[in-house]
């Protein structure tokens, strides 16, 4: 085992009590004990507990606006802030502006960023929206973009497929996050999932073209991320671990942290994408 603790960039510590009831059975189906696991992402002092059990120091709080998809209001971004003050040297919330429910989303996303949220999310797939859909008929989209990269917060994209009912994949492809590289060339953009299973080759491009793009590792096999990253190697600055706990298929931080120290990766690899880049971006 190491002798550093990891940076979990991707854990859905959100307020579950919102999300309606076919998700919910979807999000948790695959935990023996789920009501064990809400009782853990509802409480900061557990959670940070679970934290220290499976040796990860910090956690990045995933957190987006969908009410339609996933029920989530924009409440959502309050109470992740609350929620992350309980230990701010350790929990950094991320939130999300959706530009179709969102009247003003500069002042939104100015007002966010005051509650200290620390990261936006994008959620296509769950917004039911492209990412560069500014370019065509959502322009309030770019403001959200515009005041991300005024005020230095990364934007995490989902990227890859969604199993949750209602999730429309099409809109998830990375090919789409391109136009941003172009417009806003100091924004920070982290690929959550690398566009799983579909569209790995997509995201490593995006990666090649920009320094200034992220790779977040969560929701793909540890086991199997050199299957679909076969030149993991030639990113290794900007990958980060992320876990998705406890979405979908993933049981355990702790065992995801384990089956990834088991690649064939350099140790100096391994404390990089576990800790030292995820370091660099957030401070």
């Amino acid at each position: 085992m190491p002798n550093y603790r990891a940076i979990d960039v991707h854990v859905h510590v959100q307020p579950l009590e919102m999300v309606n009831p076919e998700t919910l059975k979807t999000f948790g189906a695959h935990h023996e004990n789920f009501e064990l696991v809400k009782q853990i992402v509802a409480d900061p002092t557990k959670f940070l507990n679970y934290l220290d059990q499976v040796g990860v120091e910090k956690a990045v709080l995933i957190n987006y606006v969908s009410p339609d998809t996933m029920g989530f209001t924009p409440e959502s971004n309050d109470w992740v802030a609350r929620y992350a003050r309980h230990a701010p040297d350790r929990l950094i919330p991320c939130g999300s502006v959706h530009p179709r429910v969102t009247v003003d989303c500069a002042a939104e996303t100015n007002r966010i960023a005051d509650l200290g949220i620390r990261m936006l999310k994008v959620h296509p797939a769950h917004q039911h929206l492209y990412p560069n859909e500014y370019r065509d008929d959502l322009p309030q989209q770019a403001q959200i973009y515009e005041r991300a990269q005024a005020l230095g917060l990364p934007v995490m994209f989902h990227t890859g497929t969604s199993i949750f009912p209602n999730a429309r994949n099409k809109y998830a492809e990375p090919i789409f996050i391109d136009d941003l590289l172009v417009d806003f060339p100091k924004l920070k953009i982290i690929l959550a999932h690398g566009g799983r299973p579909l569209w790995m080759d997509e995201a490593f491009f995006l990666l090649r073209r920009s320094k200034n793009v992220y790779l977040d590792i969560s929701g793909i096999p540890p086991q199997n991320l050199l299957e679909y990253f076969p030149r993991l190697d030639e990113i290794s600055e900007r990958v980060m671990f992320g876990s998705d706990w406890p979405g979908p298929l993933v049981k355990d931080i702790g065992a995801n942290i384990d089956k990834f120290l088991l690649l064939p990766l350099s140790d100096e690899v391994k404390r990089k994408i576990l800790r030292e880049n995820a370091l660099k971006l957030f401070g």
